[in-house]
C-alpha cells in the first residue's frame, strides 16, 4: 500500500497544485463580473470574505488542538496581525481597485511579479547579492509586463497605468508578508497559520467596510451573491488549502513551476467568460514573464540542493 501511494503522490501532488492555481486565477474573472453590477472594489470585497470567513473560523477552530498546535506569544499575534494586514488585507484591497481598471489577463501577470520582489526584498534584508542571471530575469519580468501593458492601455484607456500601479502595489504587500511568515510557519503549521490570517484580514475587510460604505450596498441581486460565494470558496478558500496540500505531496519548487500556469489559465478563462481578446502583445508578455519567474524559481531551487 505504501508503495502505491508513494507512486502516485507525484501525480495527485500535481493535479492538486494545479486545480489550486487554476481556481485561484479564476478570481479576477469573479471580480470582473461583480463589477458589472456597478459594485466597488470595497464592497466586492467584502462578499468575498464575508463568505470564506465561516470556514476558514471552523479550520482554525479544528486544527487549534492539533498535536503540531502551539502557544502563542503576545509578540506572535502581533505578528500574525501585521502579516495578516499585509499579506491578504492590503494585497487583496489594491488588487480588486486595480482590477477597476485593467483587464484580468493583465492583472494576473502583474500579480506573478512577486518572486521577483522577494528576491529584492531578501536582497536588501539579508545582504544577499543579486547575481547577474537574476537581474536579467527581473529585467525579462518588468519587460514582459510592460509589453502587456503597450496592449492593455490601447483597450482600457489611460487609467491602465493606475491598475497596474494599484496590481504592482498588491505584489509588493503579498511579498512582504511571503518574507514575514517564514518564522510562522513552522511553528504553527501552514493550515492554522493560513487560517488565522485569513480570520485576521477578512475582520479588517468587515471592519472597513462598515466605516466606508452603507450597510445596505450588501444588498444585491442574487447573482452578485452567487460570483461573492464563488470568491469566497473557489479562489479563496479552496485554492488556499489544496495549495498547501500541493506543496506538502510534491515540494515548493515543483508547485511554483506548476503555479506558472496561472497567468495562462487567467487568460483563457477572461477570453471565455469575459470575452476578453486574446492580443499579441498579451502573449509576448506571459512569455517573458513566465521565463523571468521560473528563472528565478530555478536558481533557488538549485540553491538549496547545493
Amino acid at each position: 500500500m505504501e508503495v502505491s501511494e508513494s507512486k502516485w503522490k507525484p501525480f495527485l501532488g500535481t493535479c492538486i497544485v494545479l486545480t489550486g492555481a487554476i481556481f485561484f486565477s479564476a478570481k479576477a474573472i469573479f471580480v470582473k463580473l461583480v463589477y458589472r453590477y456597478d459594485i466597488d472594489s470595497i464592497t466586492a470585497l467584502t462578499l468575498r470574505m464575508l463568505f470564506a470567513i465561516p470556514f476558514f473560523a471552523w479550520i482554525a477552530f479544528r486544527s487549534k488542538n492539533t498535536k503540531t498546535s502551539a502557544n502563542l506569544t503576545k509578540k506572535d499575534w502581533g505578528f500574525i496581525f501585521i502579516l495578516g494586514f499585509l499579506g491578504f488585507y492590503l494585497a487583496s484591497l489594491f488588487d480588486f481597485i486595480g482590477l477597476e481598471y485593467i483587464s484580468a489577463g493583465l492583472e494576473r501577470l502583474t500579480l506573478f511579479v512577486y518572486p521577483t520582489i522577494v528576491l529584492i526584498i531578501g536582497s536588501f534584508l539579508f545582504k544577499r547579492k543579486i547575481k547577474k542571471a537574476e537581474v536579467f530575469a527581473i529585467s525579462l519580468t518588468y519587460s514582459g509586463i510592460l509589453v502587456a501593458f503597450i496592449g492593455d492601455i490601447q483597450t482600457e484607456g489611460p487609467n491602465a497605468t493606475k491598475g497596474v500601479l494599484f496590481v504592482f502595489a498588491s505584489a509588493i504587500s503579498y511579498s512582504l508578508y511571503l518574507v514575514g511568515s517564514e518564522s510562522l510557519i513552522p511553528k504553527l503549521g501552514s493550515v492554522r497559520f493560513t487560517s488565522y490570517l485569513m480570520l485576521i484580514s477578512g475582520l479588517i475587510v468587515v471592519i472597513h467596510f462598515f466605516i466606508v460604505r452603507n450597510p445596505s450596498s450588501l444588498i444585491q441581486p442574487p447573482n452578485v451573491y452567487l460570483y461573492g460565494l464563488a470568491l469566497g470558496i473557489l479562489t479563496t478558500v479552496i485554492p488556499a488549502y489544496l495549495t498547501t496540500e500541493g506543496i506538502r505531496m510534491i515540494g515548493s519548487g515543483r508547485a511554483a513551476i506548476i503555479g506558472s500556469t496561472g497567468p495562462i489559465s487567467t487568460i483563457l478563462l477572461a477570453w471565455l467568460f469575459l470575452e476578453e481578446p486574446i492580443t499579441s502583445s498579451g502573449i509576448a508578455g506571459t512569455i517573458l514573464v513566465l521565463i523571468g519567474v521560473l528563472w528565478i524559481g530555478r536558481k533557488k531551487t538549485d540553491l538549496k540542493n547545493s
